[in-house]
């Protein structure tokens, strides 16, 4: 959607940005009689934090219940679930980065979900569910080579959620910024997160960690206009030929 983010309150003249807030409201008064004092321009990004606080208190240091993990990890879905939907890639009509916060949420919700499914849940699969609740606010992930063959699909499907989100707002945003070279690679990068949805997620954690890298480099190419960044894309793009 295109907004004016720069708002002036119309009954104490405060002046803020609504980029930065994500609020109408003005922070001197709190009146929500506001109007708009520049262009509009697009913007899908929220200033909202990705609160795993429920999930975190479910879990006391010498808890090794099961129900306990399975109900923190319900809590963090649902977490999950309400940050994904509100984030956005495209931050007063700039894109912004594909960021590990979201990448980690959506890893997040996948595995809790998967343990809210689980009857039993063995010890490779809790220690990587508690490492990524650990480290999701900050944009921390495990390494692909530390994925357990119980949450592979896992891994695999927030690749292709995110990859794809980020291409759509990528399209959007090239609407506005024509370049047919990067328009080109985020349809490859579309045909490859069809492969790998349509696996399920069941392919190698490197070769969903590489989908994600080639996004990235897709992200920072518009961003700075480094054509070394487009380069390596392609080349993270022709190497998955060979793996999905």
């Amino acid at each position: 959607m295109r907004i004016r983010g720069e708002r002036e309150c119309q009954d104490c003249g405060a002046r803020w940005s609504y980029y930065e807030t994500g609020s109408v409201s003005c922070p001197d008064c709190e009146s929500l009689r506001s109007v708009g004092v520049d262009d509009r321009t697009r913007h899908t990004a929220t200033a909202g934090t990705l609160d795993l606080s429920a999930a975190r208190d479910r879990l006391d240091a010498g808890s090794d219940d099961d129900a306990d993990t399975r109900e923190a990890a319900e809590h963090a879905a649902e977490a999950c679930r309400e940050f994904c939907r509100q984030h956005g890639f495209i931050d007063s009509g700039e894109l912004a980065p594909l960021d590990g916060t979201y990448l980690a949420a959506l890893e997040l919700r996948y595995v809790a979900e998967e343990i809210g499914r689980a009857m039993r849940t063995d010890d490779a699969t809790e220690r990587y569910f508690l490492s990524l609740l650990g480290g999701a606010n900050e944009g921390e992930r495990p390494p692909p080579d530390e994925v357990p063959e119980s949450l592979r699909t896992a891994r695999g499907l927030a690749a292709a959620d995110a990859v794809g989100e980020y291409r759509r707002e990528a399209g959007t945003y090239l609407d506005d910024h024509p370049d047919p070279a990067a328009s080109a690679a985020f349809g490859t990068v579309a045909e490859h997160r069809k492969r790998v949805a349509a696996l399920d997620g069941d392919v190698a954690p490197a070769t969903a960690e590489r989908l994600i890298r080639a996004a990235r480099d897709l992200g920072r190419y518009l961003r700075s206009g480094d054509e070394g960044a487009l380069v390596t894309a392609r080349d993270r793009l022709d190497r998955l030929r060979d793996d999905v």
